[in-house]
């Protein structure tokens, strides 16, 4: 049994739960765990029923999460219960699961996935996503990293690199996926930056920060997109503005640069523009610079290639988007901005059609879709 096959079997397994009564995001995660225990499991002894044995193994994960949240109910109904006793510390474990998650006994992409999933509260597909792999191929890594860590002693806290990371990832999701994560991200983010020195540490706090105070503004009614170019500058938090450069200028004044300090460079040279038109796209070319020298990354690249077309160009542009491979993310959409503001009208709106269809989330793809509306509507003018 195949990865492929055992994802086409997911549909009619999660249509199965729900209709024994489960709702859908349990459903989804109790299969995704019943998948994880296929992959460990059929290699060496694979069932005459597969349909079947997904039902059955996901029905009794779901039986358990119900049992274990019931439990987890009367446990906290209990200590409500119970009269108030001495005061403590209103400090929580949650920042030393990440560090315990990243054991340094894991490869730093195994370390994340599973903190992630185990701490983060992402599903597995939300972890795939945001990897750019195929989501059995991430159920696979996390379960490898589960049976690694099985039996070890959990006293070796992991590297601060991977746990910044993992709470980035957090924030992100939380930020533009379905789950709202960012302020737990930029809660626990905080608290280590209370416990660090280290400069990227602060400058991943003012980057969720700078990111955070426009969020407002990001989405229109019916959680349309809203372009960075369109937004309404007077929503923007300019209280989160003010503590991120604070935040990011105490980090720089230590003279120890790194990719997340540089990206909060480019969020608060943004967030400093009263206008799009009066954004400065050439030093935010010369933080992208720096930004390649310590990450270099196609995502990287392709953000490079749009600050290039609006500081020299779309031409100037095109020539830096061709240093980015064709199967990025967001390039088509970028390469039909960059191809409309030449003037190649039939080719912007055939490109940004495509990118629709490739589009990673339903208010991205209805964005898209009307970009290329827009750009036919105006090729037919006379």
């Amino acid at each position: 049994m195949t990865p492929s096959l055992l994802r086409e079997l997911v549909p009619a397994v999660i249509g199965v739960l729900v209709r024994r009564g489960a709702d859908f995001a349990s459903a989804e995660d109790a299969v995704q765990e019943a998948l994880i225990r296929a992959l460990d499991t059929w290699p060496d002894d694979p069932p005459r029923d597969p349909k079947g044995w997904l039902v059955a193994a996901a029905w009794r994960r779901f039986l358990d999460a119900v049992r274990s949240e019931a439990s987890r109910r009367d446990r906290e109904d209990a200590v409500d219960a119970e009269p108030p006793g001495e005061t403590v510390s209103g400090a929580d474990d949650t920042l030393r699961l990440y560090f315990l998650c990243a054991h340094p006994t894991l490869p730093v992409s195994a370390a994340v996935a599973l903190t992630l999933r185990a701490v983060g509260g992402l599903t597995t597909r939300q972890i795939a996503d945001a990897h750019l792999v195929p989501e059995a191929t991430m159920a696979q890594r996390i379960s490898r990293a589960k049976k690694k860590l099985a039996g070890l002693p959990l006293d070796r806290p992991g590297d601060l690199t991977t746990v910044l990371r993992v709470l980035y990832l957090v924030f992100n999701e939380g930020y533009g996926g379905d789950v709202d994560l960012a302020a737990e991200a930029i809660r626990l983010t905080r608290q280590l930056t209370a416990l660090s020195a280290e400069p990227e540490v602060a400058g991943l706090l003012a980057l969720m920060l700078l990111h955070h105070a426009r969020r407002a503004s990001r989405t229109g009614p019916g959680g349309r997109l809203v372009p960075l170019a369109e937004q309404d500058r007077s929503r923007w938090d300019t209280g989160l503005i003010a503590e991120g450069v604070a935040v990011l200028q105490t980090a720089l004044a230590r003279d120890r640069l790194g990719e997340y300090q540089a990206q909060a460079a480019i969020a608060a040279l943004h967030a400093d523009a009263p206008s799009a038109e009066e954004t400065d796209w050439p030093q935010i070319v010369e933080w992208y610079d720096e930004l390649l020298a310590l990450a270099d990354t196609p995502v990287v690249r392709l953000n490079r290639a749009v600050a290039v077309g609006e500081a020299d160009g779309p031409h100037a542009g095109l020539a830096a988007l061709d240093g980015v491979p064709d199967d990025v993310p967001r390039r088509t959409a970028v390469l039909a901005r960059l191809r409309e503001r030449t003037g190649d009208l039939d080719a912007a709106a055939e490109l940004y059609a495509t990118a629709a269809r490739a589009a990673g989330s339903v208010a991205e793809r209805d964005h898209l879709t009307r970009e290329a509306a827009r750009v036919r509507a105006v090729r037919q003018e006379p």
